[in-house]
């Protein structure tokens, strides 16, 4: 079902050597669904795929002051200590730093349930202070450093703010690598999605979809709970089995959106 990865490794293939225009607002997630077997999570979730180099820094609450290890990075323009995305001192963005992961990006503690109803205005935050688009007066050294920042947070945010997603990146900080392709070996699941996929494409009034889309939320609500308690527990076959039913109830959620 899932297999030993070893030590996570902090992807940044995908954000590096090549400039993005970077959305200002909290990105879009997108989706396809299918009934029989499970695709991948969304395409922001690819990006946590391979990964690069080791994460375990440790956790900070402070924006604009995090550190790495006891004194932190000096800053590449100023000197400053303990620069972290971009330096509180200077303000100069800084480069990308591969010990960091998603949560201390956001000064949060590292678990599944976040307790912070402001990540999104976190987000943006990072991005008036990273986003490519504001620092064009900059050097060619500090844009491209702000770009690689911006793509960072950006998937950084779409990771931590859904269920799905941040319970395979917590999955893969244990060094787990779960197999998106496998299909779940539920009879009764394969046959309750095939009868939703039914009754989403036989709606056409927005009050069945808004009750089918009501009733996938639940699901989806029941299944994160089923995930932490397992994974609390070091239960990675049910921890799992959680995310692969997640995935089907989050297909058939989203493809209700579609169609309201």
């Amino acid at each position: 079902m899932w297999r030993r990865a070893g030590r996570i490794r902090l992807h940044l293939a995908e954000i590096t050597g090549r400039r993005v225009r970077q959305p200002l607002g909290p990105p879009a997630p997108t989706a396809t669904f299918s009934a029989s077997a499970p695709a991948s999570p969304s395409s922001f979730h690819q990006s946590l795929g391979t990964f690069r180099d080791s994460i375990g820094a440790p956790h900070s609450r402070s924006l604009s002051t995090q550190t790495n290890g006891g004194g932190g990075r000096e800053c590449w323009s100023c000197g400053a200590k303990g620069a972290f995305l971009s330096c509180g001192s200077c303000r100069s963005v800084q480069p990308v730093d591969p010990a960091v992961d998603y949560f201390r990006i956001f000064g949060l503690d590292r678990g599944y349930n976040i307790k912070d109803n402001n990540l999104e205005g976190k987000y943006k935050d990072w991005q008036k202070k990273l986003h490519p688009d504001l620092v064009h007066s900059k050097s060619e050294k500090e844009r491209a450093f702000a770009a690689k920042q911006s793509a960072l947070v950006i998937d950084a945010y779409r990771t931590l703010s859904r269920p799905l997603p941040r319970a395979l990146y917590m999955l893969q900080l244990e060094g787990i690598h779960v197999d998106e392709e496998k299909t779940i070996n539920d009879p009764g699941l394969l046959m309750e999605m095939m009868e939703i996929r039914e009754a989403v494409s036989e709606s056409s009034d927005s009050q069945t979809l808004e009750k089918i889309q009501s009733q996938m939320k639940r699901k989806i609500e029941t299944c994160s709970k089923s995930f932490q308690e397992a994974f609390d527990k070091r239960d990675f076959d049910r921890a799992v089995e959680a995310t692969q039913r997640m995935r089907y109830y989050e297909r058939a959620m989203e493809e209700t959106v579609k169609k309201l």
